[in-house]
């Protein structure tokens, strides 16, 4: 799926998400998605949408909006810093659904 839309900030775009059914606040540990006390494999999940932002003069402001779903119909976001990951799995988890997801742009 092509990104159709691009907000101005992240909290717009978390808001528009929301309106589309993306209602988990997922948070990445290793290569698991967690919200509340439920874990979900980082693998079972595609990124629908991603959107990027770069703060002018602090970096502090970059961040990028992940819009997840699985095959069962959990949809939620995920935000990270740019190079936030706690630990290498976690990143790793990141890089292979990227991956994935340029594929699927081609």
């Amino acid at each position: 799926m092509k990104q159709q839309f691009h907000y101005a900030t992240v909290t717009e775009a978390i808001e528009q998400l929301r309106e589309q059914g993306f209602t988990f606040d997922f948070n990445l540990k290793e290569n698991q998605f967690i919200v509340g006390d439920k874990a979900y494999t980082a693998n079972e999940f595609e990124i629908v949408d991603v959107y990027r932002y770069e703060g002018p003069s602090d970096p502090g402001d970059e961040a990028t909006v992940y819009a997840l779903a699985n095959k069962e119909g959990v949809k939620g976001i995920l935000v990270a810093g740019y190079g936030a990951s706690s630990d290498e799995a976690s990143e790793e988890a990141l890089k292979q659904l990227h991956y994935k997801y340029q594929q699927s742009q081609k």
